[in-house]
Order: structure tokens, then C-alpha cells, then sequence
């Protein structure tokens, strides 16, 4: 069966090890400056007037942006006029990719455990924002990962732990050692100074296209400490990491904030389920005054709410789930004072194909069930302010139609990363009903600004 991040179901030496000057704005939610994002209690503003807004994610964005060839700068620019004409206009993506031994990682990475980053794929990233920012869009940069597929914190552990790694998903090693093995990241005061270091690289940043700091770019609306960070997977491993979790995302976050105090920062977590369903412990992980706002992300194949192979018939418990898992978030938000973004969320095509050619009949329900909650909210006055759907694939194909795997090598990108089938979550440009639905809700969320 196939498997995404968790299918199957010292701390003050870290922050002395990030603490910097801090030079915040004004508003501890951003810069003052009306071009960029900014918090402003459970919302957020932009040029003056509430932005609320629908989104997408892209991790590969800086992959095509690359002058390389692992890159494709037409097709870039060709997907991002597809999302514009669609009215998405905020867009997240990947700012790292740690290179890794693990298994089903991407390749290139941005790093390796050298100091010396790669430059042509930081250029790539270049690129991109300079293509959006001539587009209105808007980036939300995550800066490293959690989960196996772009290297992330087991490649930290692995750089200065002695070699050792276990990769997700091996037999040998079933759930939750791989989830266990990565938190132990935030308790490595080596591994979390490589880390920092390449924060810093990248959040300082000139950009070598358009000339501007990033801090001081417009087209950039947050900066993410990881894509769903997690204190552990076994209940076991939350309670002893949870310190040292919470002093890492308060540590980074503060850094973040000192180095660029025009963005706006925020975790990357899945909401209720980063904790096992612990609400505290997600309220704890956005506690941080430099943490902006909240993201929730859901899943419903891969925390089995959903049979791939009858979905209408499970459909039901998707959505009561969905709900559920929706109100819970919102009280998250509610408990920390700050804004929702329901920032991933798929569905798969019917019968769990993979073929571009299958319709998306139950996928569209789902994002009907989505985008219902976000309008909803914006229409009352409440606290979800956007969402990104999971994702775009646009022009981009499996390459390997006989099982949809994604080889090492491989450049026809598509939302799905390496570890997954290509085509299980992408929205392509041939999927018309799908691409309506956002459109519409797209529409809906600008005219409510």
C-alpha cells in the first residue's frame, strides 16, 4: 500500500544556540510597510484591506526556476500563468532539500553537510520569486522538512550522529521509528546549528535576478521553519521531545524574525495531528510571539478516513472527520490569538488511480468540503483566512506509467514528491472540473476582500 508521511496512523542550550539581537517591527506580525503581509490579530492585511486568499502548494518551484538541467524555466512561467488564471495567487514551495541517502529523497538538494550551498539551485529560487512577484503572487518558503522525500531533519541527525539513518517505511524499522528517529533533530544542538546556519544563508539572501534582499521582498509573504514538524510519533517520544520542540520553534522563529522582520514567520505543522490529537501541544507550538499564524493540513486517504477503492462509499466519514478536524484547528487558532490557514489538503482520483485520465468526482467533493469551511469563515468574520490546495502538477506527467513511481533523475515534476506516486494528489491542467471549483472559490475569496 502506498504511503505519505504518517499513513500507518537540552532545550536551553538550542535556544542560546539562536539567540540574535532582535530588530522587530512596529507590529510583532510583520512590516508596517503596506506591500507586505502582515498579522493584525486573526487576520491578516496587505496594501491597507484584509488579504485573505487561495492558494496552492508547488515544492518544485525552485526545480524549474534552476538554469540547469534538472530545470524547465518556460514550463515555470507557463504554470504560473495557469495558477494567475485561476485567481491563485499565493503559492508554497519548497526553500530546501537536504542531500540525503535516504531513500526516495529528491536530488539535487539545495545542501549538503558542507557550508558550501548550491548555488544554481538557490538561483532557481531566485528565479522563481522574481516570476512571481512580476505576477502579484505570493511565497510561503519552508525551509526544511520533517518527512524523508527532500532529506530534511533525518539527514541533520544522519550528518552528525556518526552515519546513522533509517529510512520511512522500511520493514525493518515500522511506524513510528522513522517519525521517532527525525525529532530527535531538535535535541541535536549540531544538526540544529547546520540547520540555522542555512537559515540564515537563505532568509539574508540577495536575489540574483531582481537584486532585492529577500527580506526585503514583497513577493515573499511568510518564511516556514520546516514542512509538519513534529515533536515525535510515538506518544513516548512527544513527551520527551516536546521541550526541546517548543525551544526550537521559539529559538528559530526569534532568529527568523531578527535577521527579516518584514515577513511573516510560521511552523509548517499539520495542527492536531503533529501531536497524536494533543490540543496543547499545538497551542504550546504557536505560543511563540514570533509565530504568526496557524496552518492545519488534511489527509484523508492517508489517515484512513478514506478507502481509495470505494470512495463515495467512505465519503461519509470523510466528511464528519473533515469537520471535526476543521473545528478543532479553529479552536487551536482561537486558544493562540492568530490566524488559520488550512495550508495542504488532498484527495485522490476515483478508484486511487493515478492516471490523468480518471475522473475526480469524490476529489471535487472534497475540495467542495474545503473551500465551503474557508468561505464560510471569511463570510462570517472568522478566523481562516486562506488555504492551499495540494497540489499543483499542471503540465507535469508521470514518467514511469507502469507504477507511477518517481526515479531519481526524473524532471517532469508534479505535486507529488519522490516518495509518492506521481499523480496521487496533483491537480493537472487537464483536470477542468477540479480547476472550476477553484476557480469559483478563488473569485469568492477575492471578492470578500
Amino acid at each position: 500500500m502506498f504511503t505519505r508521511r504518517n499513513l500507518i496512523a537540552g532545550s536551553t542550550a538550542l535556544l542560546g544556540a539562536c539567540a540574535a539581537p532582535r530588530v522587530i517591527a512596529p507590529n510583532s506580525g510583520g512590516s508596517a510597510r503596506p506591500d507586505f503581509v502582515r498579522r493584525e490579530g486573526t487576520g491578516f492585511r496587505l496594501d491597507g484591506r484584509p488579504y485573505r486568499f487561495a492558494g496552492t502548494n508547488m515544492w518544485y518551484a525552485a526545480f524549474l526556476g534552476a538554469d540547469a538541467p534538472i530545470g524547465d524555466r518556460t514550463r515555470l512561467s507557463r504554470e504560473f500563468d495557469r495558477l494567475v488564471a485561476l485567481g491563485i495567487d499565493n503559492v508554497r514551495i519548497a526553500g530546501s532539500a537536504e542531500l540525503s541517502p535516504l531513500k526516495n529523497s529528491v536530488t539535487p538538494g539545495f545542501r549538503d553537510k558542507s557550508s558550501t550551498y548550491n548555488e544554481p539551485l538557490l538561483r532557481g529560487l531566485d528565479h522563481a520569486l522574481a516570476e512571481m512577484g512580476s505576477r502579484n503572487m505570493k511565497a510561503v518558503i519552508y525551509l526544511t522538512n520533517f518527512w524523508e522525500w527532500s532529506g530534511g531533519m533525518a539527514t541533520y541527525n544522519y550528518w552528525t550522529n556518526g552515519g546513522h539513518f533509517i529510512n520511512m517505511n522500511d520493514p525493518a524499522h515500522p511506524w513510528p521509528e522513522f517519525a521517532d528517529f527525525s525529532s530527535q533533530f531538535y535535541q541535536n544542538a549540531p544538526a540544529v546549528a547546520m540547520y540555522h546556519d542555512y537559515v540564515r544563508a537563505v532568509v539574508t539572501r540577495r536575489n540574483t535576478v531582481t537584486g532585492k534582499l529577500y527580506a526585503d521582498d514583497p513577493a515573499i509573504m511568510a518564511w516556514q521553519l520546516s514542512n509538519e514538524p513534529r515533536p515525535g510519533g510515538s506518544d513516548a517520544a512527544i513527551k520527551r521531545q516536546l521541550p526541546a520542540y517548543l525551544a526550537w520553534i521559539a529559538g528559530t522563529a526569534r532568529l527568523i524574525k531578527s535577521l527579516d522582520p518584514n515577513h511573516l514567520v510560521s511552523t509548517g505543522s499539520e495542527g492536531p495531528q503533529s501531536c497524536n490529537g494533543d490540543m496543547d501541544c499545538v497551542v504550546q507550538a504557536h505560543s511563540s510571539p514570533d509565530v504568526d499564524y496557524v496552518t492545519s493540513h488534511i489527509w484523508p486517504q492517508n489517515w484512513s478516513w478514506a478507502d481509495p477503492k470505494d470512495l463515495s462509499g467512505t465519503f461519509p466519514t470523510v466528511e464528519r472527520n473533515t469537520r471535526d478536524y476543521i473545528a478543532k484547528s479553529v479552536d487551536i487558532a482561537q486558544r493562540a490569538g492568530k490566524p488559520l490557514v488550512i495550508e495542504e489538503f488532498g484527495f485522490p482520483r476515483e478508484g486511487g488511480s493515478f492516471d490523468p485520465a480518471v475522473p475526480t468526482t469524490n476529489k471535487d467533493r472534497f475540495y467542495k468540503l474545503i473551500y465551503s469551511a474557508v468561505e464560510d469563515s471569511i463570510r462570517t468574520g472568522g478566523i481562516i483566512q486562506g488555504s492551499n490546495f495540494w497540489g499543483w502538477g499542471g503540465e507535469g506527467r508521470a514518467q514511469h506509467t507502469s507504477d507511477y513511481h518517481f526515479v531519481r533523475g526524473d524532471t517532469s515534476y508534479l505535486a507529488d514528491p519522490p516518495h509518492e506516486p506521481q499523480g496521487w494528489y496533483s491537480v493537472l491542467d487537464g483536470d477542468a472540473t477540479t480547476q472550476a471549483l477553484i476557480k469559483a472559490h478563488a473569485a469568492t475569496v477575492k471578492a470578500a476582500a
